[in-house]
C-alpha cells in the first residue's frame, strides 16, 4: 500500500465526511477507541499508514471501504447497505432469561451476513490509562523495525542490550538453585530471599523491619499494582511526583484511585516542590509517592528535603510509599538515604529490586518493606494479603538468587565511580546535550536517565510526542516525550544513556543535526 495514496484517499474521505482531524479521534472516542492526535497527523500527512485494525475503524468512520481507502482502484468506495438476519430464537425454556450479548454494542457480521457477531471493546477502566514509555512512539518504532529499519532505543532502561551482563556469581547461583525452584514459595518468597531483604533493610535504617513485612514480586511493577489495589477506593487521592514512572499514576488510576501530580521543580535539581505538596493535599488524600533516585530526571534527593516530606506527611496523616530501585545507582560520591529511616512513626512502603543493580530486568525480581508504624495499617496489610495469596507467588527462581546478588560482589559499584561506565556516559550524554543548542540539561546524580528541556518558541514545538515521531522518522532514534511521564509542556523528553559514548556520540550529533532544521508544523 502506498503511503502517499492512502494519505489522499483519507483526505477525500474526510470532506465528504465534513470531518477534521479532531472530528475524527472524537468519533472513534465515541465507539470506544482511541485515536491519538499525533497518530492521525501522521496517516493525513502521509508518513505511515494504519495497522489492518485501525484501517477499518478508519473505514467505518467515515463510511468508506477499507479496500478504497487504501488506494485499491476496482474497490468500492462506499460499503454495501447491509441488514442482518434476525437469529431464530431459542426455545429451550430458559429462553427469557438468556441474552446471548449485549444488544446495547455494536455487532459485525460474518462473510455470509447471517450470524450476528459480538464486539469486544477494551474495558472503560483503561480511558485514562497511558504508559506511552511503551506506547505510540514506541509501536510506530516496532513497525519500523517490522520493515527492516534499524532503531536506536533510547527509551527504556534495559541493560542487557547495550553490553551490561548479569555478574558471574548470580547466574552461578541460579543455575545451582533451579531444581530446587520447581514448586510454590510461600506467597510473600522464599525465607532466604526475605531475609536479605530484611538485614539490607535494617542497614538502610528502616525501622520495625521483620520477616512479615516483606514481599516480593515480579519486578517492582508488580508489587505497586498490588499495592494501589489494596489501598484506593474510588476517588481516594494519591499524590504523585511531576514528572513521575508512569506506572504510579496508570496503577493508581486502575484502582479507582484520583492521581494528584505535584511538582518536582528544575529549577532546584528536580526536587519535589514542597509548597506545591502542601497545596494539593485535600481530606480525601491517603499517601504521597515519592521516587527516590528519580526517573525519568536522575535526581538524588537530599536528607533535608526527605525531612520535609515526612513532616508534611506527619502533619497531614499520609501513607509514604517510596521507589527506591536505583538506590545502589549513585554517583559523585553521594549518599542515598531511605525516607522511611526518618519515618519510625508514621507507615511507610519502600520498594526496590534487582533489576538495574544487576542488570537483570528480565530476571522480575523486586520487594517491598512495610516499615514504621504498623498497627494503623492493619486492614490494609490484610488487603496485601489477600492480593499476594491471590497470585501464589512470584518468580521463584529469581528469588532464589537475591540472597547472593544483595551480599555478593556489587560490580555496580563499578559502574558508577569517575571512570566507570555509567558515570562517563552521564558525563558525555550531560554536556553534548547541554552544547546543542535550544536543549539544556539538569545533571543526573544517579540511575541512568537524563529529562532535558527543550526551547518550544525556538522549535515551535507544541506536541512533544509529534516531536518524538519526527526524530523517529527522520534519525530512527527512540525517546519518550515528557508527556509520557505525566510531564504537562511539551517541553521535555527522556534520554537513556545506557550505550557505550560512541553510541552516544553518533546519536547526540545526528540530535543536534536534526534540530539544527527542525520546526514543528
Amino acid at each position: 500500500m502506498d503511503q502517499n495514496v492512502f494519505a489522499e484517499q483519507l483526505k477525500i474521505a474526510m470532506d465528504a465526511a465534513g470531518m477534521k482531524q479532531a472530528d475524527l479521534i472524537h468519533a472513534a472516542q465515541e465507539e470506544g477507541h482511541k485515536l491519538w492526535k499525533s497518530q492521525v497527523s501522521q496517516y493525513v500527512s502521509g508518513k505511515t499508514i494504519p495497522r489492518p485494525d485501525v484501517m477499518q475503524l478508519l473505514a467505518e468512520l467515515l463510511n468508506v471501504t477499507p479496500e478504497w481507502l487504501g488506494g485499491e482502484e476496482s474497490a468500492p468506495m462506499t460499503p454495501p447497505e447491509h441488514k442482518p438476519s434476525e437469529p431464530e430464537p431459542l426455545v429451550h425454556e430458559v429462553q427469557k432469561d438468556f441474552e446471548p450479548f449485549n444488544t446495547n454494542e455494536p455487532a459485525v457480521s460474518d462473510d455470509q451476513g447471517s450470524v450476528p457477531m459480538r464486539q469486544f471493546k477494551k474495558s472503560s477502566k483503561l480511558d485514562n490509562v497511558l504508559y506511552d514509555v511503551r506506547g505510540p512512539v514506541v509501536d510506530e518504532a516496532a513497525r519500523m523495525e517490522s520493515h527492516g529499519m534499524r532503531i536506536l532505543k533510547l527509551n527504556i532502561g534495559n541493560p542487557a542490550p547495550f553490553g551490561f551482563r548479569t555478574p558471574d556469581e548470580v547466574v552461578q547461583d541460579m543455575r545451582h538453585q533451579l531444581p530446587d525452584c520447581e514448586g510454590y514459595s510461600d506467597s510473600k518468597g522464599l525465607f532466604s530471599a526475605r531475609k536479605a531483604i530484611m538485614q539490607y533493610s535494617q542497614i538502610k535504617g528502616l525501622p520495625n523491619v521483620d520477616m512479615d513485612s516483606i514481599y516480593t514480586g515480579n519486578g517492582v511493577s508488580e508489587l505497586i499494582n498490588l499495592c494501589m489495589q489494596a489501598l484506593l477506593d474510588t476517588g481516594d487521592e494519591i499524590l504523585i511526583p511531576s514528572p513521575d514512572y508512569p506506572l504510579w499514576t496508570a496503577c493508581a488510576t486502575l484502582a479507582g484511585g484520583t492521581p494528584v501530580h505535584y511538582i518536582c521543580d528544575e529549577q532546584a535539581e528536580w526536587y519535589p516542590d514542597i509548597d506545591d505538596i502542601e497545596r494539593k493535599i485535600t481530606p480525601r488524600t491517603k499517601a504521597i509517592v515519592i521516587i527516590n533516585p528519580n526517573n525519568p530526571t536522575g535526581a538524588l534527593y537530599p536528607r533535608e528535603v526527605l525531612q520535609q516530606i515526612v513532616d508534611v506527611a506527619r502533619k497531614h496523616q499520609l501513607m509514604i510509599l517510596s521507589d527506591e530501585i536505583y538506590d545502589r545507582l549513585v554517583m559523585d560520591d553521594l549518599e542515598h538515604v531511605s525516607i522511611a529511616s526518618l519515618a519510625p512513626d508514621l507507615f511507610c512502603i519502600t520498594f526496590s529490586g534487582l533489576s538495574k543493580s544487576h542488570m537483570i530486568a528480565g530476571y522480575r525480581i523486586g520487594w517491598m518493606v512495610l516499615s514504621g508504624e504498623k498497627y494503623c495499617a492493619q486492614d490494609f496489610i490484610l488487603g496485601l494479603n489477600m492480593l499476594s495469596n491471590m497470585r501464589l507467588c512470584s518468580n521463584v527462581p529469581a528469588q532464589s538468587i537475591v540472597q547472593t546478588a544483595l551480599w555478593g560482589h556489587q560490580s555496580v559499584r563499578n559502574y558508577v565511580v569517575p571512570g566507570g561506565r555509567v558515570c562517563e556516559q552521564r558525563d558525555y550524554v550531560y554536556k553534548a546535550l547541554n552544547d546543542i543548542p535550544g536543549i539544556t540539561a539538569v545533571k543526573p546524580r544517579a540511575a541512568f536517565y537524563i529529562f532535558p528541556k527543550i526551547d518550544v518558541k525556538k522549535f515551535n514545538i507544541t506536541n512533544d510526542e509529534q516531536f518524538a515521531l519526527d526524530l523517529l522518522h527522520e534519525k530512527r532514534i527512540l525517546l519518550v516525550p515528557g508527556k509520557g511521564f505525566n510531564w504537562g509542556s511539551p517541553d521535555h523528553f527522556r534520554v537513556v544513556y545506557l550505550p557505550r559514548i560512541e553510541v552516544l556520540s553518533e546519536a547526540m550529533g545526528q540530535l543536534g543535526d536534526f534540530l539544527s532544521h527542525y520546526r514543528q508544523a
